[in-house]
């Protein structure tokens, strides 16, 4: 579970801190105080993209720190992705915008964006304000229904999703047959041409490496041979002038007067060794001039050879290595090309055995959800009904499509009727806003009796609801806080009455700066908070009387769901 929410420097916020415990935890505050920035600084750590805008004024960087508690089944899954978890199983993962770029980090460890989405898919799940108008959509309706199945269904996805890969590959590589005579027979011509203009040239690994070094050396070899002579001179023993002879000279000399003192022994085993070096260099200076013979017919077929491989670096790969790949690819599509009709029989025969085995596979997954959806429409109906849907039909409606994905081939749809007598109509056709969010809520309650996801935050799910079927909601909302950590952004009473962990967000401006706060109530202040909610927040005593016996009421309540 959540237990600790770290920002600074985002928007409004100049920097919050707050502790989280179990159970429902419910955000209110004034319209326009930041309720969603708090969610939005979430949606950051969840790996979402956050403009730069988002930079508090003045600051240089943002951050958005959230600090898990795990249990041991979910730390197994992230200490396999090799991302380290200390003993106390504590998960942060941290999130720092700066200008241009975001770093995201999971105890400390930097990560990229799709490791960072995936342990927070592991840890929350998030609903924000317009995420029930996703039900609109068919498609989702699928997903719903596969998330509820996902234990019963999980080896028939795996393995239609490798058959489909397999399957999409094959008529990829089909497509490459859907050639004429007139066609194959000049691709035919040109892979031929480009195989025997790289065999022509009989590449070598490495030589156009070895043959620029041996170009560079015999083109400077006239230059190097004048200054290497020049060299010499200064320094051969032939000269009296050279640094030889007359290090020579200086060796006669203090040899006559050998054995004088250690100190002149030192000297004269000095020049000695100079004199040995200077032989040496000026020997190694005649050798290799010697080896330097201009030869201008071998620069000229070095040159040539360098032409030669550049060429084909320029249409068939920047090394001899990609160019001897390239060679090698082309030798197979032309081997392909003269077994034309061969090939493409043996795709064809693969594509036919393929999708006969998807088509089982599909069969067996269709199989399965229609069980699954008579189970999942019941408890779709009790938990409507849970939420004040008076009288209600659910149907999820499965027909066959004509083609199939890695999906399968099922069109999965929810049908509804909120009315007596009405008939099921699909739920896009029926549902109002505020029904939506009840049906989200509905459907969130279910999945999260399957999910091993403890935290679950909802922005705004009592949208476009009121009265008794607002105190349902909240109802709700608690029940699934037994066995869930449930963070929820609200604007109605009796939602917040209902909060085992009540907090205020605030907006305040101190030194003409505006900020954004977030408070832990005590039972005191939640009641007066309860009376800013129910009406202009002028405090009565008959607004507390009621704001209190609201916190009673939903005290009881809970206690006889534990």
């Amino acid at each position: 579970m959540l237990i600790n929410l770290h920002v600074k420097n985002l928007a409004l916020i100049q920097e919050v801190d707050v502790d989280f415990k179990n159970g429902l935890i419910v955000l209110t505050g004034e319209t326009g105080a930041g309720k969603s920035l708090i969610l939005g600084s979430v949606n950051i750590a969840l790996g979402n993209k956050v403009s730069k805008d988002m930079i508090r004024t003045g600051a240089e960087f943002s951050i958005v720190e959230l600090t898990f508690s795990v249990k041991d089944e979910i730390i197994k899954k992230i200490k396999d992705m090799d991302i380290y978890v200390g003993e106390d199983n504590t998960v942060t993962v941290t999130r720092k915008i700066s200008e241009g770029r975001s770093v995201s980090k999971i105890n400390g460890e930097t990560v990229n964006i799709h490791t960072l989405k995936e342990v927070m898919g592991m840890l929350v799940d998030i609903h924000g304000q317009h995420d029930h108008q996703s039900l609109l959509y068919p498609q989702n309706h699928l997903k719903i229904l596969d998330k509820y199945a996902k234990d019963q269904i999980a080896g028939e996805k795996r393995e239609l999703k490798e058959l489909y890969a397999e399957y999409v590959a094959l008529q990829k590589k089909l497509e490459n047959y859907d050639m004429d005579e007139a066609k194959r027979a000049r691709e035919i011509e040109f892979a031929e041409y480009e195989v025997n203009e790289i065999d022509l040239a009989d590449l070598k690994p490495d030589e156009d490496i070895q043959l620029e070094d041996e170009f560079k050396k015999l083109s400077g070899s006239q230059e190097i041979s004048a200054g290497l002579a020049e060299v010499y001179q200064y320094l051969n023993y032939e000269s009296d002038n050279g640094a030889g002879s007359l290090i020579g000279r200086a060796v006669s000399r203090i040899n006559s007067f050998k054995g004088f003192d250690d100190k002149v022994e030192q000297f004269r085993e000095t020049i000695c060794d100079i004199d040995s070096l200077c032989r040496d260099l000026t020997g190694e200076i005649v050798d290799y001039s010697n080896s330097l013979d201009y030869d201008p017919a071998y620069v000229k077929e070095v040159e040539d050879r360098l032409d030669t491989i550049n060429h084909l670096k320029l249409k068939y790969g920047r090394t001899i290595e990609e160019i001897l790949k390239y060679r090698d690819e082309k030798q197979n599509y032309l081997e392909n090309l003269k077994n034309y009709d061969d090939e493409k029989e043996k795709i064809k025969e693969q594509s036919a055995r393929l999708e006969n085995q998807m088509q089982q596979v599909c069969e067996e997954l269709s199989v399965k959800r229609r069980k699954a959806a008579l189970i999942l429409e019941e408890l779709v109906i009790k938990a409507l009904t849970d939420l004040n849907f008076l009288s209600v039909s659910f149907k999820i409606d499965i027909q066959k499509k004509e083609n199939f994905s890695e999906n399968g081939y099922d069109h999965v749809e929810f049908m509804i009727s909120t009315n007596p007598g009405e008939p099921l109509k699909p739920l896009a056709k029926v549902a109002s806003g505020g029904e939506l969010s009840r049906i989200m809520l509905a459907v969130k309650s279910i999945l999260a009796t399957e999910d091993e996801i403890e935290t679950l935050i909802f922005d705004e799910i009592d949208t476009g609801i009121s009265g008794k079927t607002a105190s349902m909601v909240a109802e709700k909302l608690a029940k699934i806080s037994v066995n869930h950590q449930v963070v929820c952004i609200s604007h109605l009473a009796q939602i917040a009455a209902m909060a085992d962990s009540h907090y205020l967000i605030e907006k305040k401006l101190e030194n003409d700066a505006t900020f954004t706060n977030i408070y832990p109530l005590r039972r005191d202040e939640s009641v007066r908070e309860l009376v800013r909610m129910n009406g202009d927040g002028t405090i009565t005593n008959a607004a507390m009387s009621h704001a209190m016996e609201m916190k009673d009421m939903a005290d009881r309540t809970k206690s006889n769901l534990v």
